[in-house]
């Protein structure tokens, strides 16, 4: 019956401590901005810069960055009052199996996995190209034949360190959430220390006349930029598939969400502005312009410590993008969508150890064998369509009596959610047809996953009659 793909999951449920199947809570506000700023600095602030500047916005990146934070901040302010009110895993999946019911839901998961695998293989991709050129700095070279994804004609097979880190990563995953927690703090301590001993040294080296013309582009360039960097932000958003973990989830779910990406958003301004003002904004079109500026200014002991920085930075994405993606998975297999093995604990670690190798050999296979390059597009819209479906949800969230009340409240309701659903949306148009058509075809593939398994194991089925 047409009812039932929009049957919706009760609150209570959901809310409903269940023994064998509940994650730990450990984590507290601080380890929660960490995870956001280990999912959202690294290639956006190591790469993007470089190539969105010199094609798309020149000096004015820095408006590009400001306009994708504030659809973030605005989206962050939704996910925030979501995660309060149902601090349970899944993220917008299981948003929008309260407010939209399961076939919708089932399709949010679904690209959102787009976005967390293509993301994590995208990254250690970036990761590996960053590691064999430090290697090479000490003399120690990789095989071309084992360093890149499959091109004959350019004598690459495999991408070895690719697949290293993605295996690596899961297998620290397993192992629970605080020690993954701890590892992510660390390797955040190092990169933001890299980025601010680039902003200490670049900003002697600033010339305020590479910063004209300002807006080279005009305004539709920092709006395109806008929709390309927004590819820098993400992230945010896997730490509210955190919540079940989080201790008090009402006072640091907001702190942890929102709080990430105000740090994040400085940062990106300051290293925009100190890298156009470095070198002019038409020479920036390199693989790793923020080491490149150092090198032009001869600091090239900085730009060695910059190659370190961005395969930390890089680390920490692959991290918490693979711990969302984990965590997703195990959220539809609870509830009947996916196999059960996919929501397995460990005896030991209370971690889904079946789903995260799962997870990471099909990433594995995909960042060590296919060019991902011009995927990341594909990932803003997936994203986008989640951010979408979570923003205009908190209408629908604010009229359901069986949510307890208290925790975080989107200010200026409902006003502020129907801007984040429409800037969402604006954004959505800036993206390309292939990107619309290769969405496409993965929401059909989705479709037939749901139609073929899902519907009939759903949880919901036994609340029938």
């Amino acid at each position: 019956m047409i009812n039932d793909l929009f049957r919706k999951k009760p609150v209570k449920d959901l809310l409903k401590k269940n023994g064998d199947l509940q994650l730990k809570k450990t984590l507290g506000a601080f380890d929660l901005i960490l995870l956001g700023v280990g999912a959202i600095v690294g290639t956006g602030i190591f790469i993007l810069p470089g190539t969105v500047a010199a094609n798309h916005s020149g000096p004015a990146i820095i408006l590009s960055f400001i306009v994708a934070a504030i659809v973030c901040a605005l989206v962050a302010m939704c996910f925030s009052e979501f995660s309060t009110a149902v601090p349970v895993t899944g993220g917008a999946y299981t948003y929008g199996y309260i407010v939209y019911g399961e076939l919708i839901a089932w399709l949010i998961g679904w690209v959102l996995l787009l976005e967390y695998g293509l993301a994590v293989a995208a990254v250690a991709t970036g990761w590996s190209s960053y590691l064999i050129s430090l290697l090479a700095g000490f003399h120690i070279i990789i095989p071309n034949a084992i360093s890149g994804p499959f091109d004959p004609a350019n004598g690459t097979y495999i991408n070895v360190p690719a697949i290293a880190i993605v295996l690596g990563v899961a297998y620290l995953l397993t192992r629970g959430i605080q020690e993954s927690a701890k590892f992510n703090k660390l390797m955040v301590f190092i990169k933001i220390s890299v980025i601010l001993l680039f902003i200490g040294v670049g900003v002697f080296y600033v010339k305020p006349v590479n910063w004209h013309p300002f807006m080279p582009f005009g305004v539709g360039g920092v709006m395109s930029g806008a929709a390309l960097v927004f590819f820098a932000y993400l992230g945010f958003d896997a730490v509210s598939a955190a919540a079940e973990e989080v201790k008090n989830p009402q006072r640091n779910m907001p702190i942890g969400i929102i709080g990430s990406l105000l740090i994040c958003t400085l940062l990106y301004i300051v290293v925009s502005l100190v890298l156009t003002g470095i070198v002019p904004y038409t020479s920036l079109d390199v693989s790793d312009p923020v080491s490149y500026a150092m090198e032009i200014i001869q600091q090239d002991w900085v730009a060695g410590i910059i190659s370190l920085g961005a395969i930390t930075g890089m680390t920490t994405v692959i991290l918490v993008m693979a711990f969302g993606g984990t965590r997703l998975l195990y959220a539809l297999s609870r509830d009947g969508l996916l196999p059960k093995s996919m929501s397995q604990l460990h005896k030991k670690y209370k971690t889904p150890v079946k789903n995260t190798w799962m997870f990471a050999v099909v990433v594995a296979f995909f960042a060590g064998f296919i060019p991902l390059a011009k995927l990341t597009e594909l990932v803003n819209m997936g994203t986008l369509l989640a951010f979408t479906a979570v923003s205009i949800g908190i209408i629908y969230l604010r009229k359901d009596k069986n949510i307890p009340s208290g925790g975080f409240k989107v200010p200026f309701f409902p006003t502020l959610p129907i801007i984040s659903f429409l800037l969402c949306l604006f954004l959505i148009t800036q993206l390309s047809i292939h990107t619309w058509i290769a969405c496409g075809i993965w929401l059909v593939i989705g479709l037939v996953v749901y139609f073929s398994y899902g519907k009939k194991h759903s949880l919901m089925n036994k609340n029938k009659g």
